[in-house]
């Protein structure tokens, strides 16, 4: 079985209840296993078994559905693709705001019915002429412009369905034709009620799809950045082709001032890039040759000559638009409720219509008077609202985020921040650089070893080492130029150190910390004195070893970033709790933590013991977020309530963790708990106002408080609103 996720375009849906309804046909099509339906962006992302279905069967489904599809250009053409959709959009709008125009002109004339009555002596069937342009007016608007309405109610009806377009066409429809009867039985006519709630519906269309392209713009200037063509470097000349055509392994020709077309990495040359675009930020990035470098950033100021390493999907930029799409077509958890409202809301309105027209009838009598009360309750009542609530908010979010190079990588992160109580840093690489230095070298006056020769030792386990550490031990000997002796049987103890043996006297030799020495039964008499030494504030301590005895220690010191203080006030200003986590001796981390302000630290906490640790803080009560640098916390990111990855452009599709920083700003930090905040609580203003508005809206309209007219203003300005609250986010 191969499961595949794709994602599609939806035409035609108007309401939640669109949403809603496509969802549970393509969930109870075989061999789909997931479906999460966006009303705010158009768009379904559907798991399904490859092997059974194509995505043309998918397209089936929802056709049948009674909506259409925008079937995919190749993958090639991905930025066209996106730009079709930006234009799809924008048409959209300007289609509703010449439908809202015209439809506009053809209802004054009625309107003016209100004010001055108009008639003739010219009688054609016993009617006056004036009254039958008022019904050819009134069906122009109703059956023309208001047809879209009518025809998705009817498709949704075959299926025994109802959405938004169920309560339009029915309200409009009873207004007519009542009004047609009534202009034979005398009784009073309400045709510019029916033109106007199709005016005023599509009025307030235009401006939900405008502020829809508003929610949407920082994915739309995402996807925009791509080159679209290439100077490729061919047999010591260039030529000027289309980016689709640039395959992994092609050389290319950058130049100041233009954009790197893909990922790769600089062979020859030298440049400033401007990395903005991608990271947030606005220093731009000295690049050397063997530096990577990202697609639809920009070349400032030097010649470079690039290897392609990525194409099309795996180019960082396809990886950042795939994950915010992802993240925007994502459904919070507080979205099922709406889901549940979205399921019943249109028949419990039909229901109420139903109620409103014969209670009125019953108590009044009078026909006229129930039939325009419950027109009212078909028109005000909003599913719309309900069905943008959470998306558009989660869109403004995520774009807002991508803008600062914060991706959030699916809905949940806005959830999950709403009752965080405390942030925990990893030391190293998160408060740290990650890029340790040896500080100083001690020797164990008894050994008889000097300074050259400890390091010669230490080097040669260390050069074994990929851990940072190690690292920095090895480039500390490079630079003295230390000649390495060749070991072997090398092995290295997760959270300890390097043991080896010397190939010409088989002399065990270990680089560690001092659990390796208490494991391996050494005397750890002075190690302890080292350990203990006041003077020594910072630092790790790898101590050496040789034939069983501990001859030096040599102290690794990592850089504290410089915004790392500031960061953490700012966190308890803000009411949180701030913890540090090291894999560190206790006094080397606290010494760290001292200089930042932070009074909680755990020390000598192994890699894999890390995740357990936040678990002992969520059992007391603690609401975790939990920042690391990326793939080596993985089990803290996912264990914590929020996981927040400094991972870099470079493995945003690895990263564990709900949230991932595209550069190693610890500011970010805070600004992505400030987004979380602030999308999770517009969401919560979002729904509130949406659920207040049909509560208050709908009982008003059945008092027969609400004209239809004032009804259909009202429930096309509340979709409106929801957006424009979102875009709020923005701002703040």
């Amino acid at each position: 079985m191969t499961k595949k996720t794709v994602t599609i375009r939806i035409l035609g849906m108007t309401c939640a209840s669109c949403a809603l309804n496509n969802e549970k046909a393509l969930e109870k099509t075989a061999g789909i296993f997931k479906a999460n339906v966006n009303f705010a962006n158009k768009k379904a992302t559907v798991e399904f078994n490859s092997d059974i279905l194509s995505e043309s069967d998918l397209y089936k489904v929802i056709i049948a559905n009674g909506y259409n599809v925008e079937e995919k250009k190749a993958a090639s053409d991905k930025e066209n693709v996106h730009g079709h959709e930006h234009h799809h959009e924008m048409g959209n709008a300007e289609k509703s705001k010449r439908a809202f125009i015209g439809a506009l002109v053809i209802s004054i004339p009625l309107l003016l019915e209100m004010f001055v009555e108009l008639r003739t002596d010219v009688l054609f069937l016993g009617i006056d002429l004036v009254m039958w342009l008022h019904i050819l007016l009134s069906a122009v608007v109703v059956f023309y412009f208001g047809a879209r309405f009518h025809r998705m109610a009817f498709l949704q009806a075959k299926k025994l369905q109802t959405n938004m377009d169920t309560l339009i066409s029915m309200g409009t429809l009873v207004a007519f034709f009542y009004s047609a009867w009534a202009v034979f039985s005398g009784k009073p006519v309400y045709f510019e009620t029916a033109a106007i709630i199709i005016t005023l519906i599509i009025l307030g269309k235009y401006f939900e799809e405008k502020s829809l392209g508003k929610a949407s713009e920082a994915m739309k200037k995402l996807m925009e950045l791509a080159a679209k063509k290439a100077h490729l470097f061919v047999d010591g000349k260039e030529k000027e082709v289309e980016i689709e055509k640039v395959v992994r392994g092609d050389v290319l020709v950058v130049r100041p001032g233009e954009k790197i077309p893909l990922d790769g990495i600089v062979i020859e040359g030298s440049s400033s890039v401007s990395e903005s675009m991608l990271t947030g930020e606005s220093l731009p990035v000295e690049k050397n040759a063997r530096a990577k470098v990202f697609g639809a950033t920009l070349n400032e100021d030097g010649v470079l000559k690039i290897k392609v390493t990525e194409i099309g999907e795996g180019t960082v930029l396809a990886q950042i638009i795939k994950t915010v799409e992802e993240a925007q077509g994502s459904k919070a958890e507080i979205q099922k409720l709406v889901d549940k409202v979205s399921g019943v809301f249109v028949p419990v309105v039909l229901l109420i219509f139903l109620l409103t027209f014969s209670g009125w009838l019953f108590t009044t009598g009078d026909f006229s008077l129930a039939i325009i009360n419950a027109v009212a309750v078909l028109v005000i009542a909003c599913p719309c609202a309900l069905g943008l609530a959470t998306p558009t908010a989660i869109m403004v979010g995520t774009g807002k985020g991508a803008k600062r190079g914060i991706l959030f990588k699916n809905s949940e992160s806005f959830e999950r921040a709403k009752d965080i109580s405390m942030v925990i840093f990893d030391k190293t690489g998160t408060l740290t650089k990650g890029t340790p230095k040896v500080e100083k070298i001690l020797l164990e006056p008894k050994s008889g070893f000097d300074e050259n020769k400890v390091l010669k030792i230490a080097a040669s386990i260390a050069v074994n080492s990929e851990h940072p550490l190690s690292n920095a031990v090895s480039a500390f000997a490079k630079e003295r130029k230390i000649d390495l002796q060749k070991l072997e049987k090398i092995r290295e103890e997760k959270g300890k150190g390097v043991i080896g043996y010397c190939s010409t006297h088989q002399k065990k030799v270990m680089l560690g910390n001092f659990k390796l020495l208490k494991e391996n039964g050494l005397a750890t008499k002075w190690a302890q004195e080292i350990l203990s030494n006041d003077k020594i504030q910072e630092g790790t301590r790898l101590f050496v070893t040789h034939d069983d005895l501990v001859i030096g220690a040599i102290v690794v010191a990592d850089e504290v970033r410089a915004e790392s203080k500031k960061v953490v006030a700012d966190l308890i200003a803000m009411g949180l709790k701030v913890a540090m986590i090291s894999g560190d001796n206790l006094k080397t981390a606290k010494a760290v933590a001292g200089r930042l302000g932070i009074e909680n630290v755990l020390g000598d906490v192994l890699p894999k013991n890390k995740a357990d640790e936040v678990a002992k803080f969520q059992a007391n009560g603690e609401k975790i977020v939990f920042v690391g640098d990326g793939i080596n916390d993985a089990p803290s990111l996912v264990q914590a309530n929020l996981g927040i990855a400094m991972g870099g452009a470079s493995d945003i599709a690895k990263e564990a963790g709900q949230i991932v920083l595209m550069q190693s700003d610890l500011n970010l930090v805070v600004e992505a708990i400030k987004i979380s905040k602030i999308t999770f609580k517009t969401i919560k203003q979002n729904l509130f106002w949406a659920f207040a508005y049909n509560v208050i809206a709908i009982p008003l309209a059945m008092a027969g408080f609400l004209s239809p007219m004032i009804a259909a203003a009202a429930m096309s300005f509340s979709s409106v609103s929801v957006v424009t609250n979102s875009l709020r986010i923005y701002r703040k």
